[in-house]
């Protein structure tokens, strides 16, 4: 099976498998996807985030799923418990399909590694 063909299997059964868990099978977009995996790198699962606490989770989830692409390295927590990164090499200029399509890569490496996709 060509590459592209996986990942584009993979992300469909992750956003259905996330979506029934999530959202009562509305399927849920990229934000929403990016959004989920910063909680649970926070791992304050159970808790109303502010606005300005969403947007950082996001940032959190993208520094997360591109550290092993070697664009961010983890630093430490902070008193909070929210994980801070280090930006090691610029992102490159991508186009916004391209931009999609490292992210799902991302995110689908993020969910095999955590033995939530097969």
């Amino acid at each position: 099976m060509a590459r592209d063909e996986q990942l584009k299997e993979r992300w469909e059964l992750l956003v259905r498998k996330l979506s029934d868990q999530f959202a009562e099978g509305a399927p849920l977009d990229l934000d929403a996807i990016i959004y989920l995996i910063g909680v649970q790198e926070l791992g304050q699962l159970h808790r109303t985030f502010k606005k300005d606490e969403k947007v950082n989770l996001m940032h959190i989830a993208i520094c997360r799923l591109l550290e092993p692409y070697g664009y961010y390295r983890f630093d430490y927590f902070d008193a909070d418990g929210w994980p801070h990164y280090t930006l090691e090499e610029p992102l490159p200029t991508l186009k916004a399909g391209e931009q999609a399509v490292l992210m799902k890569e991302a995110i689908v490496g993020y969910f095999l590694e955590k033995q939530y996709l097969q």
